[in-house]
C-alpha cells in the first residue's frame, strides 16, 4: 500500500496548523482555518481510499494494555 500521498497530506496539515497557532491577523486566520479544514477533509477521504480509519480502535484496557507492554 503506497501511503506517500497520505504522509504528504498529513505534513502540509501540521505545517498549516503550524501557521495558524501563529497567525495574528483576523483576515489570516479565518483564511488558515478554512485551509486547514480542508486538508483535514483531504486526509480523511485518503484515509478511507486506502481502507484505514483515522483513529485506530483499541479495545484494551489500561490494565491489559501495560501487561501487554511489559511482556
Amino acid at each position: 500500500m503506497n501511503t506517500s500521498h497520505l504522509v504528504a497530506l498529513q505534513q502540509g496539515l501540521s505545517n498549516e496548523k503550524t501557521r495558524l497557532a501563529v497567525a495574528r491577523k483576523p483576515r489570516e486566520i479565518a483564511l488558515r482555518s478554512v485551509w486547514v479544514k480542508q486538508i483535514e477533509r483531504e486526509v480523511a477521504r485518503e484515509l478511507e481510499s486506502l481502507g484505514m480509519t483515522a483513529e485506530p480502535e483499541c479495545t484494551l484496557s489500561d490494565d491489559e494494555l501495560l501487561a501487554a507492554l511489559e511482556a
